[in-house]
């Protein structure tokens, strides 16, 4: 998988938020090690495996899960040193402890976690082993009960041990020294015992200096009428520390005969760890289990950026079926990014066996997910915005195939908006013959219009509210979306004669707008007068014009078409006729001939609808839908408005009316 797609769709994040439910460091470690899978059953298990853990943590008991501190260590000595230390041991007990806990949770659940569960049969418990170490450790030492001879040696320590402090007691009592010691106490230097006595003293007294205070007044001194006591009690010492060598060589002999047992035991107890946290991660993110498919389909109900949680709007999203590229278009900060992550990032989280948080998902399974998103510029590479889009997408060009899925951000920005254009179109052209799915956002209406003719290929726009002016980071699939860059900066607080002035340039006409009734730069609502501002624009987008205007510009038409003497040019769309609404991505019947302003009556879903000729396209002739003298009434007419007409050709009726609906809104 491409890593530069995992990293600008923050893959990482969403395993350092898996990492974070982990209890064991080899668990994080298998989270760190995660990446996109390619193979589909490897995948489908995957997922299952997250499904039945899930079910395990629904049902309330705590798992068993063990820490695992310190038994990597403990398994790279086994072999190579000659004993294990009391506390490695220790470190092999827990385990074993912690692998019978496990065995028996999964025993009692099989039923529940079938697949799960079946790990924990290629376990070993091990018992012998275990109750050997806790026999023979406590405490991270060796117990005098882990053998007789070991036990009578630390009863013969203590014995010496006892005499020698009562040797030292009487001669802190004796009136001899009580003028030669510094203090009346017994300490320990060395691991000799001690009397502290006087410098100027210490030639009188009998023993051996082993060390001195920092100030050098005082001497410590052990007594010479200790030292056969002492002699003895280092021999003993060698004795024990022979004895618990011999012990501690037998356990790590015992363990190494398991070591095989005990690495599988470690790695399923990692396993587990690595299960359940994404099993909670997914109860975190309120997450289902995708669908995988096999046909090519993205489609996503509900669904949440992982990295936004609840604050995210929902998004429904669908490619696959009936179009296998679709353009995003919309205003600055709308949400196009974030549709272009979630989709992306929902399926490199599938094909690593995690859970999506959505209402439901049905994915395919990539072979490489390629994106170009942000800017990428570099000062120290030398490298503009521009150059650093070409360089991601020449090298997705060259990866792109069948079973990848290609996400582009503004594609064709950076350079001369023309040349940028054409070069966009000349891309998706080449990814859709490659055969790719693609997801791209842009702002050239001429990638819109592409996408509008182009089979395969289906517009998106990110909604945009006209009253508040603010975005609703909600996709709407089937209509190309506008920038809305004018009322942005106008609610943002751009001087209105700038943007009268870019109105003027953007569509050859003049327009005076205005600043809101706030103060200039509020972000609040822009008030009746931004409103009349929206409705300009819509006018020049394809949306609602208002009468008024409609009417003016309708008259200035008319005055220019009669100044020049020129004749009407005859329609190509006639009455039954069915054409393609590039505005509304449907097809319709033509039921009204065009009008001298170039508008065509349009029947879409049994609604009556005005739409200009220019976003009309033929798709099929009237003439090879019906017969010859084919009466269109049956088509464009309502069963009960034509038993009424036949009814008033005959006779009249007093009240007798018929209705005709049209659509709301002029396209």
């Amino acid at each position: 998988m491409n890593q530069h797609t995992l990293d600008i769709l923050e893959y990482q994040k969403i395993k350092e938020m898996l990492e974070a439910f982990t209890v064991s460091d080899l668990g994080r470690d298998l989270v760190r090690a995660l990446k996109p899978e390619t193979d589909i059953s490897i995948i489908r298990n995957w997922l299952m495996e997250t499904g039945e853990s899930r079910a395990l943590l629904d049902k309330g008991a705590s798992v068993p899960l063990s820490s695992l501190d310190g038994i990597g260590k403990v398994l790279e000595k086994l072999g190579k040193v000659t004993v294990l230390l009391p506390e490695d041991l220790a470190i092999v007990k827990n385990v074993l402890v912690g692998t019978g806990r496990i065995m028996g949770y999964m025993k009692a659940r099989t039923e529940l976690a079938p697949h799960v569960a079946s790990y924990a049969a290629s376990m070993f418990p091990l018992e012998d082993l275990a109750s050997e170490i806790d026999r023979c450790i406590r405490d991270s030492r060796v117990d005098d009960k882990a053998s007789p001879e070991l036990a009578r040696i630390r009863k013969r320590i203590a014995v010496v041990e006892e005499r020698i402090t009562s040797k030292l007691e009487s001669i802190l009592r004796s009136p001899d020294w009580q003028s030669k010691l510094q203090d009346a106490v017994v300490s320990i230097r060395g691991g000799s015992y001690v009397i502290p006595v006087k410098r100027e003293h210490r030639r009188s007294v009998d023993g051996a200096v082993v060390d001195t205070s920092s100030s050098g007044s005082t001497v410590f001194i052990e007594p010479a009428a200790i030292r056969s006591l002492k002699n003895e009690l280092n021999l003993l010492k060698l004795e024990e520390e022979k004895e618990v060598f011999r012990i501690l060589s037998w356990l790590t002999g015992l363990a190494e005969g398991y070591k095989r047992e005990i690495t599988i035991n470690v790695q399923t107890m990692a396993h587990y760890d690595f299960l359940f946290a994404r099993a909670k991660l997914a109860n975190a993110m309120k997450a289902v289990c995708p669908e995988i498919n096999e046909d090519r389909r993205i489609e996503i109900l509900g669904g949440r950026h992982p990295l936004l949680g609840e604050a995210a709007v929902p998004l429904d999203f669908r490619i696959g079926e009936d179009y296998e590229a679709l353009i995003i278009t919309g205003p600055n900060t709308g949400g196009k990014t974030v549709v272009l992550k979630t989709v992306g990032l929902f399926c490199l989280m599938a094909q690593s066996g995690l859970h999506v948080p959505a209402a439901f998902a049905s994915l395919p399974v990539f072979r490489d997910v390629l994106a170009d998103i942000g800017d990428g510029q570099s000062i120290t590479q030398s490298l503009s915005t521009f150059s650093s889009h070409i360089r991601n997408i020449i090298s997705i060009i060259r990866c792109a195939g069948p079973d990848t899925l290609v996400i582009l951000d503004e594609l064709g920005t950076g350079t001369e908006p023309a040349e940028g254009m054409g070069l966009a179109v000349a891309v998706l052209e080449e990814l859709k013959r490659k055969g790719s799915i693609i997801l791209a956002t842009t702002h050239y209406s001429e990638i819109k219009a592409f996408a509008s003719m182009t089979p395969g290929f289906r517009n998106g726009c990110m909604l945009f509210d006209p009253d508040s002016l603010m975005p609703l980071y909600r996709l709407s699939i089937g209509i190309p979306g506008e920038s809305n860059a004018f009322l942005i900066a106008l609610r943002l607080g751009m001087d209105p004669e700038i943007i009268s002035r870019a109105h003027e340039i953007t569509y050859k006409e003049k327009k005076a707008y205005q600043a809101p009734p706030q103060a200039s730069g509020s972000c609040g609502n822009i008030g009746s007068t931004a409103k009349e501002a929206f409705h300009t624009i819509q006018a020049h987008t394809g949306r609602v014009e208002p009468a008024a205007q409609s009417h003016e510009k309708s008259g200035r038409h008319r005055e220019h078409r009669k100044k020049a003497g020129k004749p009407p040019i005859a329609s190509s769309f006639k009455v039954g006729d069915c054409v393609f609404v590039t505005s509304m991505n449907r097809t319709g019947i033509v039921c009204e001939p065009e009008n001298a302003r170039g508008d065509v009556g349009v029947l879409i879903m049994k609604k009556r609808f005005v739409i200009n000729r220019k976003r009309l396209r033929p798709y099929i002739d009237g003439k090879d839908l019906y017969p010859e003298d084919y009466d269109l009434s049956i088509v464009l007419d309502s069963k009960e408005n034509r038993k009424k007409r036949r009814i008033m050709n005959k006779r009249h009726v007093e009240g007798l009316t018929i209705e005709v609906h049209e659509g709301t809104t002029r396209k």
